[in-house]
């Protein structure tokens, strides 16, 4: 009785998890908590929208950006990012560029066992975002 009872219960695991598809969402924004390897500095507010139309854009911390996205199955890349060009404090306009570089080496995404987004380069930590409530 054991062994059918396994298998029934294990069946039906499996199916769970190969029922749930992750997506990521269009047209909300994804608030950044980590990149790669740090935290964000306090009150710095970095964003991350996947735009319907293939466009991606947010904030950096200090300037708006803009980007193409492309985005199949897990994988996910972001073309030439532009952004505007205003001068912020020296450790924030650090961080911001740590950004932009970290989003230009994404290759895919995935969601943590904690239900958290991230965008993963082809080596090293990703970017860890969480969906904005609101």
């Amino acid at each position: 009785m054991k062994g059918p009872l396994l298998l029934a219960v294990l069946g039906t695991a499996l199916t769970g998890c190969a029922g749930d598809t992750a997506k990521l969402k269009q047209d909300h924004s994804y608030v950044v908590e980590w990149i790669g390897e740090r935290p964000l500095m306090d009150y710095a507010h970095l964003t991350v929208t996947l735009g319907s139309d293939g466009r991606a854009y947010g904030n950096g911390g200090c300037n708006h950006w803009f980007a193409p996205y492309t985005v199949k199955g897990d994988k996910l890349s972001f073309g030439k990012l532009g952004s505007t060009r205003k001068l912020c404090a020296e450790a924030l306009m650090e961080q911001e560029h740590r950004f932009f570089q970290a989003l230009q080496g994404v290759e895919r995404w995935d969601t943590s066992p904690i239900e958290q987004t991230r965008f993963w380069p082809a080596e090293g930590k990703p970017i860890r975002l969480w969906l904005e409530e609101g």
